[in-house]
């Protein structure tokens, strides 16, 4: 289940969801972790996370990382295809950021 070809964008809790999981984490260093990049604006909480690391594994962009988990806590990790999906967000907002800045420039 790629998740591509109907691939818009991402909201930004999966898109520090998708941030964060670079690197493994389990839910709860994942919810404290968003909360301080943010400075807590962003902040799901347990329901949302873990309803979105399901969507997220159903779209193959995030899997469970076998083998590793502390005590209870299962850790993810972004697949390659999930790095994929991230990296074209991160374009898109690129993009916008400089058409803002190019029209404000031309507004001035």
């Amino acid at each position: 289940m790629g998740g591509s070809a109907n691939q818009g964008a991402l909201t930004e809790t999966v898109f520090y969801i998708l941030l964060r999981l670079h690197h493994p984490a389990h839910g709860y260093a994942l919810m404290k972790d968003i909360g301080e990049m943010t400075d807590h604006r962003v902040s799901p909480g347990a329901g949302t996370l873990y309803g979105a690391l399901e969507t997220l594994q159903k779209k193959g962009w995030v899997t469970p990382l076998e083998g590793r988990m502390d005590g209870r806590k299962k850790e993810y990790v972004i697949t390659d295809e999930g790095r994929r999906v991230f990296e074209r967000d991160v374009k898109r907002l690129e993009e916008l950021l400089e058409n803002a800045r190019k029209l404000k420039g031309e507004l001035s």
